[in-house]
């Protein structure tokens, strides 16, 4: 067995605390956890963090900017041979690290990348629409296409994920983009459907909250597939609908987040030329 990082980015949720002891009670133990975090993180948790899996060192570095940027900024700070992504949301069982490693250790593929399941039965309607859409993109479109799995329950081959990087540039939507170019570069990635982690969508329980957020993601992924040239075979593909009334809602939004991506990537391929 080679050596294995877990990388959780996080702003200020206390869920990590939680994800952390699920990282100490797996079968194969990571030889690191590296916490890439902002410079709002509060130093509680930074401290509570960096003790929270007994034997295994753990270290918590600040990043200015979001998420993405964190993410951008730990890649020159990652050495073992495989990194693998984990969301401070998110609870793994004992089995999950040894499973989705795997096929890279075995030689098999040089990224890969299991479900998530429910924390908790959803409370409200906003999380069950959630459930219901998650489960729809493990069960309809990552199957047909690797490119279209979350980051937050993945692996990677180090030495790949930092000669492709992430874009700061598509926030929310930074995975899509990385995976894509990781296809087009000739990295195979698979789906270890075994490889699940719980996901808490407590925080997602507002509408107004939703939507904003669901916003942003579509927006940046309209801007992924017009960089990488797929969005005419987006809009061609067809899978079957949410079984939700928030999914007209979704629909409704689509065409003005298209638009809005159209007009930000314009801008930013001219900034990128001048």
């Amino acid at each position: 067995m080679g050596t294995v990082c877990v990388e959780i980015a996080v702003l200020d949720d206390r869920r990590l605390l939680d994800a952390l002891d699920s990282l100490a009670g797996q079968h194969r133990r990571p030889d690191r956890i590296f916490i890439a975090g902002s410079t709002r993180s509060p130093e509680e948790l930074v401290v509570a963090a960096r003790t929270r899996v007994p034997g295994v060192p753990t270290e918590f570095a600040r990043f200015p900017g979001g998420v993405v940027d964190a993410r951008a900024g730990s890649l020159a700070l990652l050495h073992e041979e495989t990194t693998a992504f984990l969301d401070a949301d998110e609870r793994a069982p004992p089995e999950w690290l040894e499973r989705v490693v795997a096929p890279i250790e075995a030689g098999a593929a040089e990224f890969a990348a299991g479900p998530t399941r429910p924390w908790r039965a959803p409370s409200t309607s906003v999380e069950r629409y959630n459930t219901l859409l998650e489960a729809s993109i493990y069960h309809d479109l990552v199957p047909r296409r690797i490119t279209y799995v979350p980051l937050q329950n993945t692996a990677w081959k180090t030495s790949v994920l930092r000669a492709l990087g992430f874009d700061p540039r598509i926030p929310y939507a930074e995975d899509h983009d990385l995976e894509s170019r990781a296809a087009k570069s000739g990295a195979r990635g698979v789906f270890v459907p075994d490889a699940f982690v719980f996901h808490d969508q407590a925080d997602t329980s507002s509408l107004y909250r939703w939507a904003r957020k669901r916003y942003r993601y579509l927006v940046a992924m309209a801007m992924s597939l017009l960089k990488n040239g797929e969005l005419g075979e987006r809009l061609h593909e067809r899978r079957p609908p949410v079984a939700h009334p928030l999914r007209y809602v979704e629909s409704a939004m689509k065409p003005l987040a298209l638009l809005d991506a159209s007009v930000r990537w314009r801008r930013l391929r001219g900034s990128a030329e001048a």
